[in-house]
């Protein structure tokens, strides 16, 4: 299962739609908080789930009280 080309084609749209639903919701929630939006939503395109991962200890945990 190496090979791009065994995948379905409904599953290579299930991944755009999970990549481009990451990075919306990164950069959105960047904007509010005011923590580079374009760099999370960029990042978000890119793999999934680490800048998720990321985003909630660098920028959502930090920002909280303690």
């Amino acid at each position: 299962m190496n090979d791009p080309r065994a995948l379905p084609w409904w599953a290579w749209v299930l991944v755009g739609l999970i990549l481009g639903a990451q990075g919306v919701l990164l950069f959105l929630d960047a904007r509010r908080r005011g923590a580079r939006a374009w760099f999370w939503g960029l990042i978000g395109l890119i793999h999934f789930p680490m800048p998720t991962l990321l985003y909630w200890l660098l920028v959502v945990r930090r920002g909280r009280p303690h």
